[in-house]
């Protein structure tokens, strides 16, 4: 059973950087998509960044060049990052991470290609 325990958030002032974490207990195979998704209050959730095993990644146009996902190892589990540079006030938003197992190809930032969900960690920039 795969369950992720994200980290990191917080409250920042404009132009900060946080990094967020994102620890996947309960999975050991090699091929999976792993993405940052946020929700503002009032609006839909928005794929931010994904990343696949083999280090293909997708960023939303809104973030690239501020937003780095990328990923490691704690241990034997697999750790998610997701570095946010230069923060800004709409970057204010519950952070989630999510995974799909035994997938490959582009990692998509689409919610419905994802079957597993942390609980997310509050970003609130100023």
């Amino acid at each position: 059973h795969v369950q992720l325990v994200e980290s990191g958030g917080g409250s920042v002032q404009a132009g900060g950087s946080l990094k967020l974490s994102c620890v996947v207990n309960g999975y050991r195979y090699r091929r999976y998509w792993m993405g940052w998704f946020r929700q503002a209050p009032g609006l839909e959730r928005e794929g931010v960044a994904s990343i696949a095993s083999d280090g293909t990644t997708n960023y939303a146009d809104s973030v690239k060049g501020r937003f780095t996902i990328s990923r490691g190892n704690a241990g034997t589990k697999t750790v998610l990052y997701l570095q946010i540079d230069n923060l800004r006030p709409e970057d204010t938003a519950m952070y989630t991470c999510a995974m799909r197992t035994l997938v490959s190809g582009t990692p998509p930032l689409t919610s419905s290609s994802y079957t597993f969900w942390g609980q997310g960690t509050q970003v609130t920039v100023s």
